[in-house]
């Protein structure tokens, strides 16, 4: 008897931990299928709703006050892998960024079935698109017969989902439909510093907003080599690749060559743009850090003169360093169409830090870090030295003083102007 209660109590008992098992285990598949639900649910509003960045206190960070609603857009997976590389289903790109997804019709209806070209370039047509929403964004479609071009697509939809910064061209979206590939950026309204230095469609761009773009791009590239987690090089830095806002601030734009720093990295194919590769690199085949400074560098060269590097620009500079004494007597060199209106140790300290950056030797370049506490200092010396020429009152003889030297601004240099490269954007004047 007293083994049958036994038994029956070990029964029992098995019974009722069985039950609590079941019951823990349906309470979890419950709760699951309601939190994936709201999910879904959330996601789904989140992705009507999502705002591209807007203007901040700086005027630095303008995007845009709308925000991207009713294009149907459709939040990106959540998986942290790339599914569409090597995968069977490569029209369907999803990433784990959460940038928005849009449908090809949408995209065909805000661009006028793709009649609205603004650009062209090795990737493909750039179209101007107005969205329900009223928001004006830049459409780049991929090339359908464009190998390249694909892998462009990847490697920026994979960056710059994780790249963000005021002086980076901010990706709206995507579109992998109909066996097209699109990408969908803020619209940069005033084009490309390429078009403002060599159209005569613009008016001059003063010293002061040069040098205030010089450093527009330096801080962007110093977000990629420092901020950035992993580090990621450019690799494509030129003037046409740096877009101007409404404001003529700058953003470092076309991520599609760029890759993520490797330490051990394998010798890579030759690319870029000719005028602006690091010689290191052309010669070794490994793109580092130093080679994006080595670019910027040209960039600086090319803000300074007004020419383009792919006419002989640094075969111009090297001749005129043969006549300069370290930071002086680079006035030869700049753009005649400033009529001479520059600081003259402004215009130097500038030359004299690019031609630092297109150092022969690599690791004689400063950083991205360095170059942009020298442009900073620049132009908070010179906010200082206007700040004090207006709050303080002066005498008379102290304006027949300030009136009696020469001008020391340079004469005008007598080169000769490569034109090249139109923009649709309007004409605009700045001065710092």
């Amino acid at each position: 008897m007293k083994g049958e209660s036994s038994g029956l109590i070990i029964g029992i008992s098995i019974g009722v931990v069985i039950g609590v098992l079941l019951a823990i285990f349906a309470l979890i598949c419950l709760r699951y299928h309601r939190k994936r639900s709201q999910i879904e649910n959330s996601s789904s509003r989140r992705a009507a709703t999502i705002p591209i960045r807007t203007n901040g206190g700086d005027a630095c960070t303008i995007l845009s006050d709308s925000s991207v609603g009713t294009e149907s857009p459709k939040t990106s997976g959540l998986s942290p892998f790339p599914w569409w590389i090597g995968g069977p289903k490569k029209a369907n790109v999803v990433s784990a960024s959460g940038i928005l997804e849009f449908s090809y019709k949408d995209l065909q209806k805000a661009t006028c079935n793709f009649t609205n070209v603004i650009g062209q370039g090795a990737f493909g047509p750039v179209y101007k698109a107005q969205m329900l929403t009223g928001e004006t964004v830049a459409v780049k479609v991929l090339a359908t017969d464009s190998n390249q071009g694909e892998k462009e697509f990847q490697t920026e939809v994979m960056l710059l989902g994780r790249l963000h910064h005021r002086n980076l061209v901010n990706l709206v979206g995507y579109c992998a439909e109909k066996g097209q590939h699109m990408l969908i950026y803020v619209y940069m309204s005033k084009g490309s510093l390429a078009s403002h230095l060599y159209s005569e469609k613009h008016e001059q761009m003063s010293w002061g907003l040069r040098v205030q773009i010089a450093l527009d791009v330096a801080r962007g590239l110093e977000y990629l080599h420092d901020g950035a987690v992993p580090p990621v090089i450019h690799r494509d830095i030129k003037s046409s690749n740096i877009l101007l806002d409404q404001s003529m601030r700058a953003r470092v734009a076309d991520f599609g060559l760029s890759r993520e720093e490797m330490v051990n990295g394998h010798p890579s194919n030759l690319r870029g743009t000719f005028g602006y590769l690091d010689p290191e690199y052309i010669s070794t085949r490994a793109f580092t850090k130093k080679s994006d400074v080595y670019s910027f560098g040209v960039l600086l060269f090319e803000l300074v003169a007004g020419r383009n590097p792919q006419q002989g620009l640094m075969e111009y500079v090297e001749l005129a360093a043969m006549d300069t004494e370290e930071k002086v007597g680079w006035e030869e060199i700049v753009d005649s169409r400033l009529g001479g209106k520059f600081d003259v140790q402004e215009l130097n300290e500038v030359a004299a830090l690019a031609y630092k950056c297109v150092n022969r030797a690599p690791r004689k370049r400063p950083s991205m870090r360095d170059i942009v506490q020298v442009l900073s200092r620049m132009i908070k010396l010179r906010h200082e030295r206007k700040y004090r020429r207006h709050s303080l009152p002066a005498t008379p003889d102290e304006f027949s003083i300030e009136m009696d030297p020469p001008d020391h601004r340079s004469p005008m240099s007598q080169h000769q102007r490569v034109e090249s490269v139109d923009s649709t954007a309007d004409n605009t004047s700045f001065e710092v």
